[in-house]
């Protein structure tokens, strides 16, 4: 983690002459696809050509064309490209849900079992994205982790049926990702939620100021601490029981707790790992801090797509929390250990 000059992109090195340097960033083993998805249930997996090609682009009240799901996936593609000239950018996976079906106008009085396969439109009201950039990567605790862009968009957050164009919004994304398991680290400094946009040429903008502005360094020695951090057998039963409690409190209690937004069963998805899982479970009656982050970000990929990104960003912001609270840092995170 010393070098982290080698991790900057070329738009953002410094212009210091590095010719004589010997030390190199080497990337030992071949660029491969993961095949293990950032998002497992509630989603479909969907490639990029079919998703062009099979569903239709909705559009405003009068007809204007809101900005495609595949529009959206090249602009943060090609903006990464851009921003990182000279590294590797792998391709886009996609997961989508919650389609919306309809027909031809030509195929309004059918009957569905009648209906051709071009008399059929379809398009996906939830759509999630993300790529890595392989070539820019780090080891935490054993574990490679490469650099990840992507973005989430949901129509549902459109008012469809006004008369004239208006704002739309998409979330975008660049962290880490676990290569082993596709488990993703992100943080408030690198996410952009609900980003209000009205053309392609306004999300380029957007992944290019996100993009100079995360400091992917900083994520890094966050990660690095989590590892240094032990949990006991006892405390991590101590805070899976207060996590379950948190989701019953009334709002006058849980006002003075920062916010957990993992679910009751995701919470149980946890505990399971704790025992189970051959990566990040614990040993011998303990846990890291950072197996304990991999465990919540693996059970956040049974989310549904518009929530997926605010409980990343959350399960980071519990673990740095409970870290700072067992070394004597107030914070409010305490509770969940006491």
């Amino acid at each position: 983690m010393e070098n982290y000059v080698t991790m900057l992109p070329v738009a953002a090195q410094p212009l210091i002459d590095f010719s004589d340097a010997e030390d190199a960033v080497i990337v030992e083993d071949p660029v491969m696809q993961s095949s293990v998805s950032f998002l497992d249930a509630n989603t479909n997996a969907i490639s990029l050509e079919e998703l062009a090609s099979t569903c239709v682009v909705p559009t405003w009240g009068n007809q204007d064309l809101t900005i495609s799901h595949q529009d959206f996936i090249n602009c943060i593609h090609e903006a990464a490209k851009d921003f990182y000239r000279g590294e590797t950018v792998n391709d886009p996976s996609i997961r989508v849900s919650h389609i919306v079906r309809g027909r031809t106008p030509d195929a309004l009085g059918k009957r569905a079992s009648e209906l051709l396969e071009c008399e059929k439109t379809q398009f996906y009201q939830r759509m999630a994205f993300a790529f890595t950039i392989p070539t820019i990567f780090e080891t935490v605790n054993g574990q490679k982790l490469e650099l990840c862009c992507g973005g989430v968009r949901n129509y549902s957050d459109l008012n469809l049926y006004r008369q004239n164009k208006g704002v739309e919004k998409v979330s975008i994304f660049v962290g880490w990702r676990v290569r082993i398991c596709s488990n993703q680290i992100l943080t408030g400094d690198g996410v952009k939620l609900s980003l209000e946009v009205m053309t392609v040429s306004d999300i380029y903008k957007a992944a290019m100021e996100l993009f100079y502005s995360f400091l992917p360094a900083k994520q890094l020695h966050l990660m690095q601490t989590l590892s240094n951090t032990y949990l006991s057998e006892t405390q991590f039963a101590t805070l899976v029981g207060r996590m379950r409690m948190y989701q019953a409190l009334p709002p006058r209690l849980s006002r003075s707790i920062p916010n957990l937004l993992i679910t009751d069963s995701q919470i149980n998805n946890v505990c399971r790992g704790f025992y189970s899982n051959p990566d990040f479970g614990g040993e011998n009656g303990a846990i890291s801090m950072w197996s304990f982050h991999n465990l919540m970000t693996e059970a956040n990929k049974s989310s549904y797509i518009d929530s997926y990104l605010q409980r990343a960003v959350n399960a980071t912001d519990v673990c740095v929390g409970l870290n700072n609270a067992m070394h004597g840092v107030e914070g409010g995170y305490s509770w969940f250990l006491s």
